[in-house]
């Protein structure tokens, strides 16, 4: 261990935090905003791997919840740095963003999972109570923030108005509280592995108090910079995005993928291990914290950003919504999955990258 923290994770956070020193208020030429680039992904790979020795020291579901909670921290910083640096389609960025990581999550990081466990196991074995519980609530959270500002009329367009908004951000709030408490306190054993999961993770012992707490400092040391390397690279996103030919809402999913990178790897680990249950943890866990706290911290940070924010989605994005529901709900209730599911699911994503692109 002591090795491990004199690795890369231990000197990327302390890196980024230098470099952002170096670059705020400048303007970058390409080489630097390249630099930036890599140093902020640098950061959220050590960010989310000092979370997972975190989630080690405090074990199963707790671990699920730190690395989902770490994870949406960068999403919310990224968002607000962009939404901040201004623009005329900024006041959808949040929908957007939040949106990709739904279908990213739901869709990408399920079913690569179910594909690739079921290929080496024979079948995805998981706690159809847990998983079942999970997507119920990301289902309604979805419903809450992202679909019913579509239908509303008291503000002209897909918005909330600020009571609607308050109640949205509330429920949210409430109703991922409530899952947290039922995941880690109550019904804790609906959300562990199940069937002949072991490995030499299962066995390892835990960090000490001392690493962990090393681990939490750098946590935080990477969340800062990653929140103002952000804000430095946020034009180069959109310019990027722009040079492509793919439209603005497009950059909602390259933050998605960015922020979800990590989690991604650390459910497939999970699945080749044959513990798909904490992938479909870390899958929907990152899904429903991505709603139930990026839009009330947005909702909040309206208090200061200029102009609407856009929280209804698209004809087109609730039938991709509703249809990852259906099929999410057909895939949890037998407990157990087969390469089919996995690839309905990917099948799903990769029409939701297709329609970003070319809606």
């Amino acid at each position: 261990m002591i090795g491990a923290l004199r690795s890369w994770t231990t000197y990327t956070p302390l890196l980024a935090v230098l470099l952002l020193g170096a670059v705020w208020g400048r303007d970058l030429g390409a080489v630097v905003t390249t630099l930036v680039a890599l140093v902020l992904a640098g950061a959220i790979l050590a960010a989310v791997h000092h979370a997972e020795v975190v989630a080690h020291r405090v074990g199963e579901p707790f671990g699920s919840l730190v690395l989902a909670v770490a994870v949406t921290i960068i999403e919310v910083a990224l968002i607000v740095t962009l939404m901040v640096s201004g623009g005329k389609d900024s006041s959808s960025l949040a929908r957007d963003t939040v949106f990709a990581a739904v279908m990213i999550t739901a869709n990408g990081i399920v079913g690569l999972c179910l594909l690739v466990g079921a290929a080496r196991f024979g079948l995805a074995v998981f706690n159809a109570e847990g998983t079942g519980a999970a997507l119920a609530t990301v289902a309604t959270l979805a419903a809450l923030s992202l679909v019913l500002p579509t239908f509303t009329t008291s503000r002209p367009g897909p918005e909330f108005s600020a009571g609607q908004l308050a109640f949205a951000a509330s429920a949210s709030l409430l109703l991922y509280a409530t899952f947290v408490v039922t995941q880690t306190v109550r019904h804790r054993d609906f959300f562990l592995p199940v069937g002949g999961a072991s490995d030499d993770d299962e066995h390892a012992a835990p960090p000490s108090d001392r690493q962990a707490l090393v681990s939490l400092g750098l946590l935080l040391l990477a969340l800062v910079g990653v929140v103002g390397l952000a804000k430095v690279e946020s034009p180069a996103i959109e310019s990027g995005v722009a040079a492509a030919g793919f439209p603005h809402s497009f950059v909602g999913v390259v933050i998605a993928l960015l922020v979800l990178l990590p989690e991604t790897v650390a459910a497939l680990r999970a699945a080749l291990r044959d513990k798909v249950q904490t992938s479909l943890n870390l899958a929907l866990g990152s899904a429903m914290a991505s709603i139930g706290l990026t839009i009330p911290t947005i909702a909040i940070a309206t208090i200061w950003l200029d102009g609407p924010l856009l929280l209804g989605l698209d004809p087109t994005q609730i039938v991709l919504l509703g249809l990852t529901v259906v099929v999410g709900v057909l895939t949890v209730v037998p407990g157990r999955a087969t390469r089919l599911q996995g690839a309905v699911h990917l099948v799903l994503l990769a029409a939701f990258v297709f329609l970003a692109i070319n809606p």
